[in-house]
């Protein structure tokens, strides 16, 4: 956990969000309810506890079955979990109390877990709105289905989107606490993706690769942030098959984070000739990719929004596609049509923090546009996560790619999608090639932007070749 204070800071700031504006004498109660074991095979058996992000935002407890209400009208918080048993200490030892967690959150209120049921009871009897934000586990769910009176199906229907947006916009900003911890899962993700540069080489399986790299993260940190893309066919985007075995000749797209014990994220993706060179061919499209990728780094400022670093990076990609003639044509006109999207079907990149993709749970377009923005119908441009306006605090990634993908390629040539801009005759020998990406994470700040992390993973093709000689 952070020092208390920093979570009393936070709710501080919730509670007078949620007032600005609201009804006198309608603020209602703000609802959290923590995360809880999920059983794999049977009850005792559980996976692994993840606690949810937002709970861990405002509270700091990283333990299961635990719940908060802040009173908006009144001010005052309480925390509602149960303490160890005797049955629970046979098996886990002596815990800490209730009182003593929800103290180290500055907290001097608690109650036990089913007490929540009377508070929300006693706050929807006399009509004071419950704002609670969409649950994304079915635990989550169903609690707040019984607690509601309603059906499962009906809870996402009853989220609060002034809540959620209040959460949206004190996450989307680092604090310096964040930041530093986001720093900290970046090194252990750049070590991560060097033990899987070390490891590669032909005839290994993929799956010895990514359990190198599984075993740095859970060493020094939580585990991985996501699971690992590592793949021989970086033209499916996400490719979490490892069962291949590593052949010369080949791409090797590796996507993979870490994150750290305070579960902070790291998100890098390289790209990397299994045999230790490029090919001709290969660096010519790799360039490509790593001039985008530098292109739109030094883009990234507080005042531009993402969406036009995603455009304008997708223009050099499209101008120095066609110095290759795999395309043709104007320009502007192509990025205009939206060409880009047949070689990059993804947007530019992403909000990250305590979540990979953060708070993606409380709705991609809420936190990724703002009000004035409104989402693209065209491929890859559509899929932009993040096309906000950057201010200082934001931390997104920056992931162009290039991928070559047949059925795709096919679809646009049938439905001539592509307005005449592409030269398929010349892009059928790519139908082999596979794809590449190329990731790092970006910190906004006061007049630019800065990598996070203390060093840069090798991303120029000449230092990737020079990286895996060994």
């Amino acid at each position: 956990m952070f020092e208390k204070s920093i979570y009393v800071r936070r709710r501080k700031a919730l509670m007078d969000k949620m007032s600005a504006g609201a009804a006198e004498g309608r603020r209602g109660i703000a609802l959290f309810i923590g995360n809880a074991e999920a059983p794999a095979q049977y009850k005792d058996n559980c996976y692994k506890f993840r606690q949810d992000s937002t709970w861990l935002y405002y509270f700091g407890i990283d333990e299961p079955l635990f719940a908060a209400v802040l009173d908006l009208d009144e001010g005052t918080e309480t925390v509602f979990a149960d303490d160890v048993e005797i049955g629970d200490i046979i098996w886990m030892g002596p815990q800490p109390s209730v009182s003593s967690r929800a103290e180290s959150a500055g907290i001097s209120s608690s109650a036990p877990y089913n007490a929540l049921d009377g508070v929300v009871s006693k706050a929807l009897a006399s009509g004071r709105p419950v704002h609670f934000i969409k649950p994304t586990r079915y635990y989550n769910k169903i609690k707040l289905a019984s607690l509601l009176g309603c059906r499962p199906e009906e809870v996402d229907g009853k989220y609060s989107e002034a809540l959620t947006k209040a959460i949206i916009s004190m996450r989307l900003v680092k604090e310096a606490c964040e930041i530093e911890q986001i720093d900290d899962a970046c090194a252990l993700g750049y070590e991560m993706h060097t033990v899987a540069r070390n490891n590669v080489r032909v005839g290994i399986i993929e799956q010895e690769i990514v359990g190198a790299m599984v075993g740095v993260t859970l060493g020094k940190g939580w585990g991985e942030s996501f699971p690992t893309i590592l793949t021989q066919h970086g033209e499916t985007l996400h490719n979490h098959k490892h069962d291949k075995i590593v052949e010369p000749g080949k791409l090797m797209v590796i996507d993979a984070g870490a994150e750290n014990n305070m579960h902070y994220a790291s998100d890098f993706t390289r790209t990397i000739p299994t045999g230790g060179k490029f090919t001709s061919k290969q660096r010519d499209i790799y360039q490509i990719v790593c001039d985008c990728n530098n292109l739109a780094l030094e883009l990234i400022r507080p005042g531009i929004t993402y969406r036009e670093v995603h455009l304008r990076t997708m223009h050099l990609m499209l101008d120095e596609l066609r110095a290759l003639d795999i395309v043709r044509g104007n320009l502007d006109n192509m990025v205009a049509a939206g060409v880009a999207g047949l070689f990059m079907p993804h947007g530019l990149g992403h909000n990250m923090g305590m979540d990979v993709h953060d708070m993606e749970d409380l709705g991609e377009d809420l936190v990724g546009y703002d009000d004035d923005q409104k989402r693209s119908d065209q491929l890859g441009l559509g899929s932009l996560r993040m096309a906000r306006k950057l201010v200082p605090g934001n931390v997104i990634t920056d992931e162009p790619g290039i991928y070559f993908i047949p059925a795709l390629i096919e679809k646009w040539k049938s439905e001539k999608a592509d307005h005449g801009f592409v030269n398929y005759q010349r892009l059928e020998s790519y139908y082999d090639f596979g794809g590449i990406r190329l990731e790092d994470d970006v910190l906004v700040t006061e007049d630019g932007s800065r990598l996070t992390g203390p060093a840069r993973l090798p991303i120029n093709p000449d230092d990737v070749e020079a990286a895996m000689e060994r």
